[in-house]
């Protein structure tokens, strides 16, 4: 196995010379389902934000006697998949000067990918499939799947989701492996995202790479994720004997933090180099610098924001941010509130434009950066 190889883009911008092509893998359109779970984690410390969402939060729980409980709100992405396509395309074609291949990964959902076929872009079928996993759970990145049955195994894979067990996901898994063209690549698998503590986490972590880890082709080096995970990941690859490869996960309007470079011609032939050569060239590219939680606010402004060139139905934020209701109903916001909806969120959005003014972005990006990890 040859090793991997780390490109930054920002000391090294010769590296793309060398390549023809650029691969962006895992970016998320308006398929997929994003709890607002985070919010409260991302703006904590943030200036003018977690302050007054605290406040907000005091004055709800007085108010109604409840807490106010962001996982019970989705979002969609703002992008369609003909809009994320041409996001990432643009970035590797007008700023890289690279052919480019693109893979758009929504969550346990393959129309992003069906719909782009069927306009003949060349661009594989492809998922981010969730893998319950003890009081865990991880995600798989499945690429290129077989264009007639890709239907068919969302629904498997949906159906394993909801009634996991051990024996029906290495089945799964197995029988993806024996498909030469598709690839499988366990999405940022250091990211404790279900909050169940760093030693329950790389417990959880180990038992899933011993159990499955003869299906999973490569690691994923996480544009969103901070510099000190992805050191993690290059370690146990390495351990491992599997290659790393990149992954944006893009869900706002910022194009993949970083990419694959390769001399491929065809994303088959990119799985070939990574499953059969386990080889793997990755380019940091240069928003992946910026402070993580400045760029997150980046992409929470990207939510609710309004696109007055968007169709009427996702125009405004409160079309793409649902909440599901005591009685399992999920409704969009712009159905349960009028005016702006009710004070709680009038503030956060207050606070969240305020953010985009020049100044205050300046003094925001300086207090995010104190003390952040630096790339090297």
């Amino acid at each position: 196995m040859k090793p991997a190889c780390l490109h930054l883009h920002w000391r090294d911008p010769s590296a793309v010379q060398r390549f023809r092509c650029g691969v962006s893998l895992h970016s998320h359109t308006l398929h997929s389902e994003e709890s607002l779970a985070f919010v409260p984690r991302y703006t904590g410390g943030v200036p003018l934000l977690s302050d007054a969402i605290r406040q907000q939060e005091q004055r709800y729980l007085a108010r109604t006697g409840q807490k106010l409980d962001f996982s019970r709100a989705f979002w969609r992405p703002p992008l369609s998949p003909r809009q994320a396509f041409d996001v990432e395309k643009r970035q590797i074609e007008d700023a890289l000067g690279l052919d480019a291949l693109v893979s758009l990964t929504d969550h346990d959902d393959v129309q992003a990918g069906l719909s782009l076929a069927f306009l003949d872009l060349p661009t594989p079928i492809s998922v981010e499939w969730t893998i319950p996993f003890g009081p865990s759970f991880f995600h798989v990145g499945l690429h290129n799947l077989p264009t007639g049955r890709a239907q068919s195994i969302i629904s498997d894979l949906v159906e394993i989701t909801a009634n996991p067990s051990r024996g029906r996901v290495r089945d799964m898994l197995a029988s993806l492996h024996e498909r030469p063209e598709t690839l499988i690549i366990w999405n940022h698998p250091v990211w404790d995202e279900a909050r169940v503590g760093a030693v329950e986490h790389a417990q959880l972590l180990g038992q899933f790479l011993e159990r499955f880890g003869d299906f999973i082709h490569a690691l994923e080096l996480n544009g969103l994720r901070p510099w000190s995970e992805n050191r993690q990941v290059v370690r146990i690859a390495a351990e491992s004997g599997q290659p790393v490869v990149s992954g944006g996960d893009r869900h706002g309007l910022e194009p993949n933090a970083n990419i694959n470079l390769t001399n491929a011609g065809r994303f088959e032939e990119f799985v070939e180099e990574i499953r059969i050569d386990k080889h793997s060239d990755v380019l940091f590219l240069s928003q992946y610098r910026e402070p993580l939680r400045a760029r997150m606010i980046e992409t929470m402004w990207d939510i609710v924001r309004e696109y007055p060139d968007f169709p009427e139905s996702r125009r405004n934020w409160s079309d793409r941010v649902f909440h599901r209701q005591d009685d399992g109903v999920v409704r969009p916001l712009s159905a349960i509130w009028k005016n702006g909806g009710p004070w709680p969120v009038k503030w956060f959005l207050h606070g969240l434009r305020a953010t985009k003014h020049p100044q205050v972005r300046s003094v925001l990006r300086l207090a995010l950066a104190d003390g952040r990890e630096s790339v090297s």
